[in-house]
Order: structure tokens, then sequence, then C-alpha cells
């Protein structure tokens, strides 16, 4: 049973090599969802290449409350608009830092 993070936070499209655990979550766009319970989160990972992206078959749909207890840091963006292109950073200590990758600053949560 997945921990509910944020109810009914709805479904994104994720790289499959982080649900596999061979990647880290690193890059984040939001488009505009394509059903109803799509949040238009699209999740790739700091292992994904060019050739891997263009199978349709390494993406997966993904509850987000899932991608929150592989990442906790992403309860603090599931709120950013759509158009929001994101990194995650983690720092040697191990503190995840978000930066948006358009204006190259650090995304504040405060």
């Amino acid at each position: 049973m997945t921990t509910t993070f944020i109810t009914n936070a709805g479904a994104a499209i994720v790289s499959r090599k982080i649900v596999e655990r061979t990647g880290n979550i690193k890059w984040l766009t939001r488009e505009a969802p394509i059903a109803p319970q799509d949040t238009g989160w699209r999740v790739l990972s700091d292992r994904d290449t060019d050739e891997y992206l263009a199978d349709p078959a390494n993406m997966t749909v993904v509850d987000f409350n899932e991608l929150c207890a592989l990442e906790p840091a992403c309860i603090g963006i599931y709120d950013l608009p759509v158009g929001s292109d994101i990194q995650l950073v983690v720092e040697p200590d191990g503190r995840r830092r978000w930066f948006d990758n358009k204006t190259e600053k650090e995304i504040s949560f405060r």
C-alpha cells in the first residue's frame, strides 16, 4: 500500500529506470494533463539517454505518491504550474535542492 502524502494526487509518467531503481530522479517537467488522473508531471532519471527515451516502453505511469515515497523532495514540487522545467540536485551531504532549468535559479519553498 502506498503512503498518501498528497490526497488524490493522480499519476505521473516516469522513466522505468526510476521505478526499477537503476536511476535516480533528476529532471521533471509539467505538461498539460492528458487524462483526468494525469498530474502532467513527466519524470526522468539521471541515467536516461535520448536513445532510451525514444522507446515509449521505457516510460510508465506511477501514482505521484509512489514517486514521493521514492523521493520525498517531490512532495514540495507537486503544485508547481504547467510549464515547470526543474531538476533535483542532491548535494554530497544528502541535502536536496530544486533548480528551475529556465532561470537556473534555486526554487525556494519557504
